[in-house]
This record gives C-alpha cells, sequence and structure tokens, in this order.
C-alpha cells in the first residue's frame, strides 16, 4: 500500500499516518526524518543535502527527489508506504510519478483531509495547551502568527496538489474535522 495524505497543517495526516502504520506494518516516510537521515549515514545525496544546508540554503527538489527514491528502495518499504510532507509542489509529484514508475510501483491512493482553516487554528491551540499541561515542549512554529504562515504557503504552494491528483483520479477526499475514528474508519472504506 502506497499512499500520501494531503491536507494543511494541523489537518491531522500525521495521527492518521501513524495508526496506518501500525495496523499494516508499513512506514511513514516524512522527508525532514528522511534528509536527516541521510545525513547522518553520509550518503552521496546526504553530503550534497549537508554542503546546501550547511550553506544556509534550502535543499533543492532534485536533491529532495533523490532522497525519496532512496527510501522508497529500502526494505521496510516493500510492503508499502505512507509519504508524509512530500510531495510538497506539482513538480515534486510529477517526478514522484515518475519515479514510482521506473520502479515498476505506483500509488494506491491520495487522501485529501478537508477542514476548516479557522477550527484548524483553534485545533492548533488546544494542541499547544495539551502539550503544556503536559509538561512538554512546544514547537516553535505552533503559535498563531506562524501557524496562519504555514497554512498561506500551504494555500499557495502545497494545494495546487489537489488539483493535480484529481486530474489522475487517485485523489480521495475525507472530512478531517470529523473525530479520529471517525476519519480512520473513511480511511479504512477508501483502502478497502
Amino acid at each position: 500500500m502506497r499512499l500520501i495524505f494531503l491536507g494543511p497543517p494541523g489537518a491531522g495526516k500525521g495521527t492518521q499516518a501513524k495508526l496506518l502504520t501500525e495496523r499494516y506494518g508499513i512506514p511513514q516516510l516524512s522527508t525532514g526524518d528522511m534528509l536527516r537521515a541521510a545525513v547522518a549515514q553520509a550518503t552521496e545525496v546526504g553530503k550534497r543535502a549537508k554542503a546546501v544546508m550547511d550553506a544556509g540554503q534550502l535543499v533543492s527538489d532534485e536533491i529532495v527527489n533523490e532522497i525519496v527514491s532512496d527510501r522508497i528502495d529500502a526494505p521496510d518499504c516493500a510492503k508499502g508506504f505512507i509519504l508524509d510532507g512530500y510531495p510538497r509542489t506539482v513538480p515534486q509529484a510529477v517526478a514522484l510519478d515518475r519515479m514510482l514508475e521506473s520502479k515498476g510501483l505506483k500509488l494506491d491512493a491520495v487522501i485529501e483531509l478537508k477542514v476548516d482553516e479557522a477550527a484548524l487554528v483553534r485545533r492548533m491551540e488546544n494542541r499547544v495547551a495539551e502539550t503544556v499541561a503536559a509538561g512538554g515542549t512546544v514547537r516553535s512554529d505552533d503559535n498563531p502568527e506562524a501557524f496562519k504562515r504555514r497554512l498561506t504557503e500551504y494555500r499557495e504552494k502545497t494545494a495546487p496538489l489537489s488539483e493535480y491528483y484529481a486530474g489522475t483520479g487517485q485523489l480521495k477526499t475525507v472530512d478531517g474535522m470529523a473525530d479520529v475514528n471517525t476519519v480512520t474508519a473513511e480511511i479504512e472504506k477508501i483502502l478497502a
């Protein structure tokens, strides 16, 4: 099973991905985690990424695509994977399609969690309050201004992926505002 979750920050993609990884025994592939692992392992592409990051620049799509390609080849991805935070743009989606095709693979579904943005801001504020109450550390980007910037960036760069994947017939939508169990049940129906 090879999946992509789409939706703005705070929509519940990470929560749903975690539930599916536990149920199906497939890894959740986060671009940030993959990038850090490639740098830590000093792979060829990891060395290139480190040089770019050390120079204070953003890692190019080419490098990110290569890191994703290498990660998909790992043994734990043989039964599938859930992509988290990739692709972020239509050019990355096109590159992913080509990459999968070259490996004889295809996506099983692209699931978009549809949500109300005002409710997302409230959800983020609740998450911060819960984290603080539990004695945890709050993410630096979990404040209203930073969160609104993340939503704007999502609308501008990542939201066009919905149209792209709708055009391929792969996009399925789920009401991300429902409770966790209801969202999970709807995703399970799509995957059945």
